[in-house]
Order: C-alpha cells, then sequence, then structure tokens
C-alpha cells in the first residue's frame, strides 16, 4: 500500500474510533452554583489588609432544582468589603448554607449545632443558619479508623474524641480558628449532561461540622455559614467528586466587578478561544503559578526575576479567599514607581494612611497603563487600572485612586487576590496541572467541557477548530488529514460543550 493509502486507512480507523469514543463519552457531566458578592460601605484599605493578612496566615499555614439566583446587598462602590459566596444543600432532607469560596483552603466546613462563638447573626443580610447531624438521616461520622481521616491531617490538625470521632482544628495566624469533626452526608446539586438539565443530584462527601469558632470568626460584620475549599488535597470537594467520577477533575469561576457583583462557579472547565494557561508548580499546598515578570507599556519593570520563585517562603499564589492583591516586598516598590512615573504628567500622586493614591480629574482607565503578569509558558495576565487600583474618595471634581495591589511587608510571597481575578474566566485544569485566564463579561454565558484537556504534541491548549480549517487552503492533502484527525480529537476531548447561562441580576 502507498503512504497516501496508508494515511487515509488510518484516518478512517480513527473516525471510526472517534465516532465510538463520542458515543461512550456523551454521559460526561459538570456541576454549577450561582455567585454573590456581598459588600459593606466605608471600610478603610488598612482594614482590609488587616483581614487579607490574618487570612494569610492560615492559606501558609495550610498543612437543586435550577438555577439558584440572589440579590446582592449594598452599592456599587469600589472601595468595599466583598467576598465571594454560594449557596450549597446538605443533608437529608437537603439544607441551604451560605460558604464562601475559597480556593486557598481546602475542606468545605459549616458551622452546627452546638457551636461555641458561631455567630447567630450577619452584616451581609443573609439568614445565618446551623447543620444539625441528628435532624439529617443520610449523616454519619467519619471515624478515626477511616483512612480518610489520615487526609484530614494534610489540612488542619486532627484527632480523635473519646466516642472515636475524626476532629480537626484549623489554626489560623491572627489567632482566629475553628474545631469540629468531620462527617459524611449528601450534597446536592444541578447537573448539566449534554443537552439536558437533571435537578435533585447528590452525592455522599466528607465536611468538616464545626462547634467552635475563634477570633474574627465570631464577628458578624462578615459571616457566613462557613467555607466552600477548593483546594487540591484529598478532603476538597472537588478531589472527593472528581475520584467518584461524579465530576471532571477541574472547575473554573467568573467572578463580576460590577456594581451588583455575582458570578458563576462551575464544576467543570470553560471553554473560551482567549484562555491562556500555565502550569501549576508541582507540589505545593496551594494554587501555585510562576509569575516571572512584571511588564508596563512593554518594559520589564526592574525586579529580581528570583524573588517570584518558588519556595517555602517565595511564590505566587492564586486565591480567591482574598479581598486585595499583595505583591513581595522586594516586588512592590519597583511596581508602584513604575505606575507613579507613567501617570506623573497627568495626576497628582498623594499619600494616604501610608498608601500611594492618585488624585484624578478624568477617565482612570485614559491615564493608567494596563499592566502585564507574565507567567511560565508564555501566558501574560493584563490587568486593566480597575484590576490594580481602587478608588477610595472624590474632591470636589477629582477622583482619589488608590493602590489595590499591597506590599506583603516582610513575606516573599505575592499573591493575587479579587481584584485581580474579577472580570476573567479563571480555569483551574487539574488533571492538566494548570490554570488558565481569559478577561470576559461575567454577566455573558460561557461555555463549558465536561471533561479536561487532552495532551497533544502541540502542547496541552484546546484546538479551535475554525483555525484548523482556516489554514486548510495552505496545506497538501496529508497536513487535511492530519487536521481533521485533530478536529476529531478536540471533540473527544470536550465530549460535549454545552453553555451555563447567567441570570442577569437587576
Amino acid at each position: 500500500m502507498s503512504p497516501e493509502g496508508v494515511a487515509v486507512a488510518v484516518a478512517v480507523a480513527l473516525v471510526v474510533a472517534a465516532a465510538a469514543e463520542m458515543v461512550m463519552c456523551d454521559g460526561g457531566k459538570s456541576l454549577k452554583w450561582n455567585l454573590q458578592r456581598a459588600s459593606h460601605d466605608g471600610v478603610e484599605l488598612s482594614q482590609l489588609r488587616d483581614r487579607d493578612r490574618a487570612r494569610h496566615g492560615r492559606i501558609l499555614q495550610q498543612k437543586p432544582s435550577g438555577v439558584v439566583n440572589f440579590d446582592v446587598e449594598g452599592t456599587y462602590d469600589p472601595f468595599l468589603v466583598g467576598l465571594y459566596f454560594t449557596k450549597v444543600q446538605l443533608g437529608t432532607p437537603p439544607k441551604e448554607f451560605y460558604v464562601q469560596i475559597d480556593t486557598g483552603s481546602d475542606v468545605l466546613w459549616v458551622s452546627c449545632n452546638p457551636c461555641i462563638g458561631c455567630p447567630t447573626s450577619s452584616g451581609l443580610q443573609i439568614e445565618l443558619e446551623f447543620f444539625d447531624p441528628s435532624s439529617s438521616s443520610t449523616a454519619s461520622l467519619l471515624s478515626c479508623s477511616d483512612q480518610r481521616c489520615a487526609s484530614g491531617a494534610q489540612t488542619s490538625e486532627s484527632g480523635c474524641s473519646d466516642q472515636n470521632q475524626c476532629g480537626y482544628t484549623f489554626q489560623y495566624g491572627d489567632g482566629s480558628g475553628t474545631s469540629g469533626y468531620y462527617i459524611q452526608d449528601s450534597i446536592y446539586f444541578d447537573t448539566t449532561g449534554g443537552n439536558s438539565l437533571t435537578s435533585n443530584s447528590s452525592s455522599p462527601v466528607i465536611f468538616g461540622c464545626s462547634t467552635s469558632h475563634t477570633g474574627d470568626l465570631t464577628k458578624s460584620d462578615r459571616a457566613v455559614d462557613g467555607i466552600f475549599g477548593f483546594g487540591q488535597q484529598g478532603l476538597s470537594v472537588i478531589s472527593q467528586l472528581s475520584s467518584l467520577g461524579v465530576t471532571p477533575n477541574a472547575f473554573s469561576h467568573c467572578l463580576k466587578g460590577g456594581s451588583h457583583g455575582g458570578g458563576i462557579l462551575v464544576l467543570g472547565q470553560v471553554v473560551e478561544p482567549n484562555i491562556v494557561y500555565t502550569p501549576l508548580v508541582p507540589l505545593q499546598p496551594h494554587y501555585n503559578v510562576n509569575l516571572q515578570s512584571i511588564s508596563i507599556k512593554g518594559l520589564i519593570l526592574p525586579i529580581d526575576p528570583t524573588v517570584f520563585e518558588t519556595s517555602d517562603t517565595r511564590g505566587t499564589i492564586i486565591d480567591s479567599g482574598t479581598t486585595l492583591a499583595y505583591l513581595a516586598e522586594e516586588a512592590y516598590d519597583p511596581f508602584v514607581t513604575a505606575i507613579t512615573q507613567a501617570v506623573s504628567q497627568s495626576v497628582r500622586p498623594i499619600l494616604s494612611k501610608g498608601n500611594q493614591c492618585y488624585v484624578i480629574t478624568s477617565s482612570v482607565s485614559e491615564i493608567f497603563p494596563p499592566v502585564n503578569l507574565n507567567f511560565a509558558g508564555g501566558a501574560s495576565m493584563i490587568l486593566k487600572p480597575e484590576d490594580y487600583l481602587l478608588q477610595q474618595s472624590s474632591i470636589s471634581d477629582a477622583a482619589v485612586w488608590c493602590m489595590g495591589f499591597q506590599k506583603n511587608d516582610g513575606q516573599g510571597t505575592t499573591i493575587l487576590g479579587d481584584i485581580v481575578l474579577k472580570d476573567k474566566i479563571v480555569v483551574y485544569d487539574l488533571t492538566g496541572q494548570r490554570i488558565g485566564w481569559a478577561n470576559y463579561d461575567c454577566s455573558l454565558s460561557v461555555n463549558v467541557s465536561a471533561t479536561t484537556s487532552v495532551t497533544t504534541s502541540t502542547g496541552t491548549e484546546f484546538f479551535n477548530t475554525a483555525q484548523l480549517d482556516n489554514s486548510s487552503s495552505h496545506t497538501n492533502d496529508y497536513e487535511l488529514i492530519r487536521n481533521s484527525i485533530l478536529a476529531l480529537l478536540l471533540q473527544i476531548s470536550i465530549c460535549r460543550v454545552f453553555t451555563i447561562f447567567m441570570t442577569p441580576r437587576e
């Protein structure tokens, strides 16, 4: 047989195999939750910094029946305290709990009854609830002899009670903390597979039942029912559900940064042509990525690249539980100096309570330059001025904008929080061990794949079928066959791409 004949035969065989694979993978599913953004007026940057530093102490010590919709409380002000949270249903019969979305920790936990030091009201204008294992017909304690109890030791101090309960204690850097015990019970969700929406799906998961809070967790101003940890350790919900085959080993979020906030969280991988990816740093307890440099107007800032290298005390972490963004101490001054020099002819720099601010009389987007965060693999995160500045106040006809990036005093860690993550699709591909992002209007629909990416000789990106077709006029017959095969591989890799629609908030 001629080489051309061999190529055609191989192509035919792959077409048949692909068709069979498409039938087999039709059952892919992904889960979704709607997010809300809650906020308060009149909070100083110093308070934001204090709260973020407090939670940094803990993250760095880290060892339905339809789409749920919420109205977001408060009014728009970019100088607000905010957090992103969702609602989960746990137990039988199911009970709803508000939990903060946190990629900087691993475990889902909620306050349980009885609880010492747990808030009973919230300044976020939500009704707080307590989980009661005795009222759920499907709840069961996790015993100390269960091997999954040992997994909890990776993320907390664990111990066993006289009743053979697998307990935990999360002790945070500011002295606050929570303790309780692990239980197994049902979590409920909507499952989208192919073109259908399946309601009232459920799966057993292990989560924390907190019976004691200390420190800031006892305060009511930003109180929620618990924390939804999305880390990589074995007891995270994403790890549990993917190991059971319920979801892909990937999740994505798109956090709205507008006055009403909100967004979408998907257990699955959002597919968007403009997403760029960078590898995760292996063997790290958090979502560490390799930030290599920062550039403004095409010029790389004079920061020693070793400042961003990952070690026990250094590195760059993506953390949805942090409000602001924090630059390693050695990177902060060059960054602020470059921004100030770039706008010196158009604004008046001032210091406000130790923070670098600027008095401007026109649009911030017209004056301040975009900033590029350059990561390993050639991925760049482009920040608009609103992604690194916060409006603090107004003076007559002028506005005062302050740095939303803060100096991580005495620390070599860079932390990218909500101010950077908002208005972007962010994809955590845990199978491919990479994180991707793209600027996006999070009030729009997103396309979601029920599977994670496929690795090919050209890398781990999703292929864009249209691009392959557009290039065909410049290829020979062999390349046409090759491109057809790649297009089929794309279909196999994503199985089904379906659309998750955001419900607009008025």
